[in-house]
């Protein structure tokens, strides 16, 4: 499998396999919730939801999703806006045969914040982080070029993502730092 290809990143279990500079790692690697942290940065936080509907899975998730192969899943994409700039392109997934009660809220998030969910929920166990450099001819780092306008970027984006368990149920996040975060103060 080459790593380069669209649709696939190396994902690394460490941070220090993006080698990311020492601001950027401490976005990657924080435990808090990062919406959080990011309202804590700006004086207008907001969820701007993009899209939410059942898609095709990324070729670089399924795995992660125990699927045996790329199949439909339902899709939420956001950006994660301070003070009216975009910060984080957000891409969460689900396998259609989670049951309401695995992910009672999913469907009804709106431009509500899941992390909040996520975090606020005794019941959901969070995996380990793992940390990718996405490529412009990935696709998420194109969807997220999209959602801000069309702006390139200079450089792959950092990204991190995390599997989450409730129930029977499994989520994969999948959080893109644009670069504008580079402006938020530590």
């Amino acid at each position: 499998m080459r790593f380069d290809s669209i649709g696939y990143a190396r994902w690394c279990n460490h941070v220090n396999g993006v080698n990311p500079t020492p601001e950027m790692r401490s976005w990657l690697t924080d435990t808090v919730s990062l919406t959080q942290k990011l309202v804590a940065r700006s004086s207008h936080f907001r969820v701007r939801r993009l899209r939410q509907e059942h898609a095709l899975c990324l070729a670089d998730e399924f795995a992660q999703l125990d699927l045996p192969r790329r199949a439909r899943v339902q899709e939420r994409e956001v950006l994660l806006q301070c003070d009216g700039r975009p910060m984080v392109y957000g891409h969460t997934v689900v396998p259609l045969s989670a049951t309401a009660s695995d992910w009672p809220f999913f469907g009804t998030l709106g431009e509500r914040s899941l992390g909040t969910t996520l975090f606020g929920d005794p019941r959901v166990q969070r995996g380990k982080l793992q940390y990718a450099r996405l490529r412009a001819r990935h696709p998420l780092a194109r969807r997220a070029r999209a959602a801000i306008g069309g702006e390139d970027f200079a450089s792959p984006l950092f990204a991190r993502r995390c599997l989450y368990r409730r129930e029977n149920g499994v989520l994969l996040v999948t959080e893109l730092f644009l670069p504008a975060i580079a402006e938020l103060a530590e």
